[in-house]
């Protein structure tokens, strides 16, 4: 079976994955799992946690020791993200990474509604005292805010991941009731672009600006920020992306023979 045949033939579920990263506290990763497994989620990622899970762990997970033992572990966000068409990072309002802001309820029915056309999920969450870095929150396509009390905001990570499980089983459950077919209208004919190759295509794109000097001398940062959100808004596929990078490859190919012209005259 093919790749894409095979994710188009789980169900969305599957393709939602809960992102810990560089979790402190072993516990918190046993009970981070269980409020996944109460929730039908079983798809656990620890990305550089300071230990790693223990017998508190276990003991915490509460009988969810499949989805706490089968957990995978990377060193960097990139790699545990690398093939999601979708990343929401979990996090408070006061970043200064300009991203998109979504109430648990809105995220979860855009990652299922992602999830059911075949594209691979994430929910990130970060660490139990700062939270995500800017440059994690930079890999995340929109952030999620759970609106607790203003007066007492502090929330615990497994409460968190609980909220979040919670409102993406509602929705999981609201999709099944629609029936598949319906809700998704129709599937789509190319795999959706996965998060690694969104992010080989805006290298690209910044090194094409830079030869053809579209930023006349301005900082890039803030160009590139706004044309992250245009693409990523546009929800790409894989035939989609090659095509954009071909058009690329063909304006640095363009500028180069330019920049010989003008060295030659």
């Amino acid at each position: 079976m093919s790749a894409a045949s095979s994710y188009l033939n789980s169900p969305p579920a599957a393709r939602i994955r809960i992102v810990l990263v560089g979790t402190q506290h072993p516990g918190n990763m046993g009970s981070a799992a269980r409020a996944m497994k109460t929730m039908g989620l079983s798809r656990l990622v620890l990305v550089a946690p300071e230990k790693a899970p223990n017998l508190e762990s276990y003991a915490l997970a509460a009988g969810a020791d499949d989805v706490l033992g089968e957990a995978a572990t990377c060193q960097t966000l990139a790699e545990a993200v690398a093939d999601c068409r979708l990343v929401l990072g979990c996090t408070a309002r006061s970043r200064r990474v300009a991203l998109e802001e979504l109430l648990p309820r809105d995220a979860a029915a855009r990652a299922v509604g992602e999830a059911a056309g075949g594209a691979e999920v994430a929910l990130v969450f970060g660490r139990e005292r700062t939270g995500l870095s800017n440059d994690e929150l930079q890999l995340c396509h929109a952030a999620v805010h759970i609106p607790a009390n203003p007066e007492y905001s502090s929330l615990n990570l497994a409460a968190a991941v609980q909220v979040l499980s919670y409102e993406l089983r509602l929705a999981l459950l609201e999709r099944e009731a629609a029936g598949d077919e319906a809700a998704q209208g129709g599937e789509r004919r190319d795999p959706p672009a996965s998060h690694a190759q969104m992010e080989g295509f805006f290298a690209q794109l910044a090194e094409t600006l830079d030869a053809i000097d579209f930023h006349k001398g301005r900082a890039p940062d803030s160009a590139m920020r706004k044309l992250r959100r245009l693409y990523l808004r546009a929800g790409l596929d894989e035939r989609e992306v090659r095509i954009l990078r071909g058009i690329l490859a063909d304006a640095q190919r363009m500028a180069m023979l330019a920049g010989e012209k003008r060295g030659s005259a």
